[in-house]
């Protein structure tokens, strides 16, 4: 373990639960570092159950375009705790990363914090030295007693694709009560709604909000795209139409996300069509339908196509497989899940559209759930499942196939692994 492994380890146990949904600990932390979430501006949170960092890299990207400078706050990271700080523009230093949280911990002393509260105190307060930035926040799990909700007011909220995921947490499992943790909360300025699974649960949202005063502005109704038949992105809102080029970010649902982001840059910031199509073509996010060109795994692929995807809960697995519907190539799965996912709802959208399946478990994840009681699990989907020994096996085994796809989905954790690895 590094330095800062060792001093994330000892943050942790500032709190036995790592999750543990309250606002209490936050603020009682944040007042003790001088109550930072009042001094930074021009503040956009970012909230759903998907499509939450694909929407906020999105915006960022075109804001740089515009000239806009960006505070960024994601979760969680594949590979190292850096990756959810960007400050500036830039991936926080490891060395930085260590004076803050050394600060926060002097700071905190023997009060209570789970590690996400001590992490997103870390960046709002690293964030006062960029204050005037534009500062994206990723919610955590939910909203309302997520440790992002500290806010009195922010420049606007965006909503992801809203669906089941972390129903663990809830006491009435259902889509109402996630829409109402997501939404309940959200501050009275401008929301932006992406496309979601189903007009049902869009309906939801709007009925959710039907309270707060924002201007809100939803998918399909004030904002659209569309790809056409000539190979032209067409996008369109009320201020006029865009042709746009091809992103940088594989699926057609990535057009919606990156619709939403569009459709907040041009209310709320001056950014030309010029900076939309620059910044849409340079979107910097790992592990979303990325695909790796090379390293060690590739090596070992060999002319197949090595896809890593961490999509981890049924609305990321309906997208992942309308995508894989449209390849011209075969596919083969590889899956690895954490314990308290819905693995039969994850893999049942698979089903007769890959070529074949190889569960592993996850490396180095206590929470992951083994490929043996995986594959229990899916025994009424009837599916030929192989299981392999390792990450690496897994790649060797589809290797053998000539010019297919191996794509790598069902967490997060396992894309930071095949990253690693690669």
């Amino acid at each position: 373990m590094n330095k800062l492994q060792i001093l994330i380890s000892k943050l942790e146990r500032h709190h036995k639960r790592k999750i543990d949904l309250s606002l209490d600990r936050t603020f009682n932390l944040l007042k003790k570092l001088g109550n930072p979430q009042g001094k930074i501006r021009n503040v956009i949170n970012v909230v759903g159950t998907n499509a939450k960092a694909s929407m906020a890299y999105s915006l960022k990207s075109i804001l740089n375009k515009a000239g806009y400078k960006c505070n960024l706050y994601t979760s969680p990271h594949l590979q190292s705790f850096t990756e959810r700080f960007i400050f500036n523009d830039e991936e926080i230093k490891e060395e930085d990363l260590i004076e803050i949280l050394s600060y926060i911990e002097k700071v905190l002393g023997d009060d209570n914090a789970s590690i996400f509260e001590i992490l997103t105190c870390a960046f709002l307060k690293y964030a006062e030295n960029f204050k005037d930035n534009v500062n994206i926040i990723e919610a955590g799990l939910f909203f309302q007693f997520d440790s992002t909700n500290v806010f009195k007011n922010n420049l606007m909220s965006l909503v992801g694709v809203i669906h089941t995921d972390h129903l663990q947490w809830l006491k009435n499992k259902t889509i109402d009560s996630i829409i109402y943790e997501k939404t309940s909360k959200l501050l009275n300025s401008n929301i932006f709604v992406n496309r979601q699974i189903n007009e049902n649960i869009r309906d939801k949202i709007e009925n959710a909000l039907v309270n707060n005063s924002s201007n809100k502005y939803f998918f399909g109704k004030d904002f659209n795209v569309s790809k056409q038949e000539n190979g032209f992105i067409h996008y369109q809102d009320n201020i006029s139409e865009i042709i746009l080029p091809e992103p940088n970010l594989l699926g057609d649902h990535q057009l919606y996300n990156i619709s939403t982001s569009i459709a907040a840059s041009r209310k709320m910031f001056n950014v030309k069509d010029e900076h939309i199509k620059k910044g849409i073509t340079n979107i910097e996010l790992k592990g979303r339908l990325q695909e790796l060109h090379f390293g060690k795994l590739k090596n070992i692929c060999g002319k197949n196509r090595l896809i890593i995807d961490g999509g981890h809960n049924e609305s990321s697995s309906i997208s992942i497989s309308n995508w894989i519907k449209q390849q011209q190539q075969d596919v083969h799965l590889i899956c690895g899940m954490m314990k308290d996912k819905e693995h039969y709802e994850f893999m049942k959208h698979f089903k007769g559209i890959v070529k074949s399946i190889t569960l592993i478990d996850i490396p180095n994840q206590v929470g992951s759930i083994s490929k043996e009681e995986f594959k229990d699990k899916l025994n009424a989907l009837k599916m030929e499942i192989n299981l392999s020994q390792s990450i690496k096996e897994a790649v060797k085994i589809n290797s053998k196939h000539q010019e297919t796809i191996c794509l790598f989905a069902g967490s997060l954790y396992m894309v930071g692994e095949v990253l690693n690895l690669n």
